[in-house]
């Protein structure tokens, strides 16, 4: 008979979703040593709305930060948000962190207000949080239901508050369509639930 054990496959998914974002952020860091190190040259890479070259740089700009205290107040969101959010499979979550970069970047181009440079991961923090939100309700699964309530109970005022149009050198514009983007993720990468007896066993 050949099968797997689930508290195997469950502690190898943690372990590889904790080491994916360990890297993640270990890169975000990085590149903001780089940018300090060579006088902020990455700052380049944010996205200045509707100039037809920014649009290279919509997947760059979620890598790039304008400062340590920038990166620093992205990191643990991003940390854990997207460890939660890789549980369900790295390369869904791949999938669905393509999606929130590549709509809310292209967001950004059409909608930030002229003359502003727009980089840092809040879109896709904000995104992963709408997809942790109301993937567990739209797949109708009891622990994901409850990880979008803890989610909720720990990021929603800040969230809220992210998305508050009053705040100067905040955009709010990214904030909301990444969250929109992660909402809309949870639909487009949800997993079919199977019906009873569908799935064999091997033996």
């Amino acid at each position: 008979m050949s099968g797997t054990h689930p508290e195997w496959s469950r502690g190898d998914r943690a372990r590889t979703a904790a080491k994916l974002m360990a890297g993640w952020a270990a890169l975000l860091w990085l590149l903001e040593v780089v940018d300090v190190a060579t006088g902020h040259a990455l700052d380049d890479f944010g996205i200045v709305p509707r100039t037809p070259s920014e649009l290279a740089d919509v997947l760059p700009a979620a890598f790039v930060h304008f400062g340590f205290a920038h990166v620093a107040a992205n990191t643990v969101p991003l940390l854990v948000l997207g460890f939660l959010a890789a549980l369900g499979g790295i390369r869904r979550f791949l999938a669905v962190c393509a999606l929130i970069v590549v709509a809310d970047g292209l967001g950004v181009w059409l909608l930030s207000p002229a003359h502003t440079n727009t980089a840092g991961a809040s879109g896709l923090i904000f995104g992963l949080f709408g997809f942790l939100l109301v993937s567990g309700f739209v797949e109708r699964r009891p622990l994901g239901v409850l990880a979008g309530v803890l989610v909720a109970a720990v990021w929603g005022g800040s969230i809220l508050a992210g998305l508050a149009p009053t705040q100067s050198g905040v955009s709010w514009q990214g904030h909301l369509i990444g969250l929109v983007a992660g909402v809309a993720a949870a639909f487009v990468f949800r997993r079919r639930r199977h019906a009873p007896g569908a799935a064999a066993v091997a033996r």
